[in-house]
């Protein structure tokens, strides 16, 4: 009867440094704010052509969807208004097809809406807009969970990006 409770508190104990162990290696595992936002701005870097340290990305929720502005910090820069307006562009005509692989590649295919908003493409008005220092995308639904899906989206993003970015 001893030998059986000496060999039970083994095995407890043995449990006990595997899940203590395991935990650990989770939260090593766990990037810091800083080194996520470090992540995805070399992401970044290859997917969107223009120069994060010099525009800055604004989402702004709205009660039917948001709107997202991407703009160059000195406006008489015409190369990065250029660069920003091609990309802005051509993502809203990915965004309108479902497609949302650059945001997948720079945030990581588990950011929070991005499936959501796949899935429900079709249910989502997105227009394109000039503005004088860049560009933007309104996004715009009737479907109170695509506006969600939106406003978690933009909330990743603009913690993602740090620095390049602001609600």
């Amino acid at each position: 009867m001893r030998r059986s409770s000496v060999r039970r508190g083994v095995v407890l104990a043995a449990v006990a440094v595997v899940l203590a162990g395991g935990a650990g290696c989770q939260a090593a595992a766990e990037p810091s704010t800083q080194d996520r936002q470090r992540q995805v701005a070399r992401n970044g870097a290859t997917v969107m052509p223009f120069d994060l340290e010099r525009t800055t990305h604004r989402f702004r929720p709205e009660p039917h969807g948001l709107l997202e502005e991407v703009r160059s910090d000195a406006p008489e820069d015409a190369e990065q208004v250029r660069l920003i307006r091609e990309h802005l562009a051509h993502e809203g005509e990915r965004f309108r097809r479902g497609d949302y692989g650059d945001p997948a590649r720079i945030h990581g295919a588990s950011m929070p809406g991005l499936k959501e908003l796949e899935a429900g493409a079709g249910r989502v008005e997105i227009t394109y807009a000039d503005r004088p220092d860049g560009a933007a995308l309104r996004f715009t639904t009737t479907d109170p969970a695509l506006v969600d899906a939106l406003h978690r989206w933009a909330a990743a993003q603009t913690s993602d990006h740090g620095d390049h970015a602001e609600h």
